[in-house]
């Protein structure tokens, strides 16, 4: 998987990573209150769409990288479709659908194509973590802790520390931070923490919830003049 996290970080943590049976939570009322809200968020879900701000900072070189773009999630039968619209530093374009995540590169013109299908349902409830996927249902890949309050755009959330239950995960992610937004339900802020010092930090604004979000979105703009390339994603 290391050659998807080239690509895009943010989805190659969700492949592979689900792992160990449901637990309870820690009998803390106030991490019981947040994942009730994100249970019953994750009931209505049907689309969302926000901008992001992901900042990936590499502590060796002492360096950040930063892109923005548009984030779009839609609930489809059994599965949750995800297209990430990457506009700067550089443009690229994701599209998950039915088990296959393509990333257009529109200056190479080449679609890179990885077929996740065996891993499909792990990777999918982690690509909505936050966004739709439900509260108690973290406690199946996750060891959750409440870690308070924090002030985030004006709007007062509840932070929950993950630590991730399989040791591959670990090895990758030895935990994260999400901000939640209760009032409805869902992630405005995650910092991944890589070790070393690395860590991604991803900021949501403008989340639009509960609106039509056209087919087109879901479907790469390609030429009849672009390549494909199929990858593995072991």
């Amino acid at each position: 998987m290391k050659r998807l996290f080239v690509f895009c970080p943010y989805v190659v943590l969700l492949a592979g990573l689900c792992s160990g049976p449901f637990a309870g939570a820690q009998s803390n009322p106030l991490l019981e209150k947040v994942l009730d809200e994100m249970d019953a968020a994750g009931k209505s879900f049907r689309a969302t769409q926000a901008s992001f701000d992901w900042d990936d900072y590499t502590s060796v070189v002492k360096e950040h990288l930063e892109q923005k773009g548009t984030i779009y999630f839609r609930r489809s039968g059994d599965e949750t479709q995800v297209a990430i619209d990457i506009k700067t530093p550089h443009p690229k374009y994701l599209v998950l659908t039915g088990g296959i995540l393509q990333i257009f590169d529109p200056r190479q013109d080449q679609v890179t194509m990885y077929n996740l299908q065996k891993s499909h349902p792990e990777f999918e409830s982690f690509l909505v973590l936050g966004f739709g996927g439900g509260g108690h249902s973290l406690l199946k890949s996750f060891d959750v802790s409440y870690a308070g309050t924090d002030m985030i755009d004006g709007k007062e959330t509840s932070k929950l520390d993950l630590v991730p239950k399989s040791p591959k995960a670990q090895g990758m992610f030895p935990h994260i931070t999400l901000w939640i937004d209760l009032a409805r339900g869902i992630s405005v802020q995650q910092k991944l923490f890589q070790g070393e010092g690395d860590y991604r930090l991803a900021v949501y604004s403008d989340i639009q919830l509960k609106q039509k979000i056209p087919d087109s979105v879901f479907k790469l703009k390609t030429d009849t003049k672009t390549t494909f390339q199929k990858m593995s994603s072991d």
